[in-house]
Parts: C-alpha cells; sequence; structure tokens
C-alpha cells in the first residue's frame, strides 16, 4: 500500500513547503507513515519531478519499526499505528531532549474498503503534515 500512499505524500510535503516557503534542510527530519522501501523510493521520484529532495532527513515510520531483514513483514503494517509507535516512543523524546528543534511528520494512510478494491477502484492515498517544535 506504500505506493498507493506516495503520492500523498509527496503532494502534501511539496505543497507544506512552497506554503511555508521552507526547504527540507528547515527540518531536522521529515517522517511519513508507513510507505515502506518501496514507496519511499516512489515518494523520493514524485518529489525528484518537482526538484525537491528530501532524501537526506526522511524517515519512514513503518521501515524504523520493522527489521525487513529479520522479519517477515512484506510490505510493512499499518501506517497510523506505525506513525503512533514513532512519534510517541522516538520523535517526542528527541524533540524533548533538544537532539532536535523541528520536525514535519506526514502520517500516511489508504481509504480502502472491500467493495471499491474488489470492483477494482483506484486506492485513494491521504497525508497530512503536523510541524512539531521543541521548546525553547
Amino acid at each position: 500500500m506504500g505506493c498507493a500512499m506516495a503520492p500523498a505524500a509527496a503532494w502534501t510535503i511539496s505543497t507544506h513547503l512552497k506554503d511555508f516557503g521552507r526547504t527540507p534542510k528547515d527540518y531536522d527530519a521529515i517522517f511519513t507513515g508507513d510507505l515502506g522501501s518501496v514507496g519511499q523510493q516512489a515518494l523520493f521520484n514524485l518529489l525528484s519531478q518537482e526538484d525537491i529532495d528530501i532524501s537526506e532527513n526522511h524517515y519512514d515510520c513503518g521501515m524504523l519499526i520493522y527489521d525487513a531483514k529479520k522479519q517477515d513483514v512484506h510490505a510493512g503494517g499499518s501506517g497510523c499505528g506505525c506513525s503512533a509507535v514513532v512519534l510517541s516512543a522516538y520523535i517526542l523524546p528527541k524533540l524533548a531532549k533538544k537532539q532536535w528543534k523541528r520536525i514535519l511528520f506526514v502520517p500516511t494512510g489508504a481509504l480502502l474498503n472491500k467493495t471499491s478494491f474488489n470492483e477494482g477502484q483506484n486506492v485513494p492515498g491521504i497525508a497530512h503534515a503536523v510541524v512539531i517544535e521543541a521548546l525553547s
């Protein structure tokens, strides 16, 4: 499902950067929900079409909590579950310790149901962006 969500993540990240006049370097880290390695590459390819490169500070929550070499996870897990775990156990502690000052958190999801999937319809992807900054 990572490839289904990658266009939504790319659009959200691109629009956010343009709207706020920022670049990827303005963030210590940029997180997506659970695109997995295939979806991550799709995200990078889509953003490269707009001359945006987030490869140096991008982390995918699903890729962070699963070890693809040791675990048989195939495409990963739930984007909302992976996002919640990484936010609470990894991101917020780093912000609290001032290891990071500003991150862009882009949880992803796929809006799918049995009817649309069985009818061969597209799977809409969603993504929203939240900027989280450490207190000064």
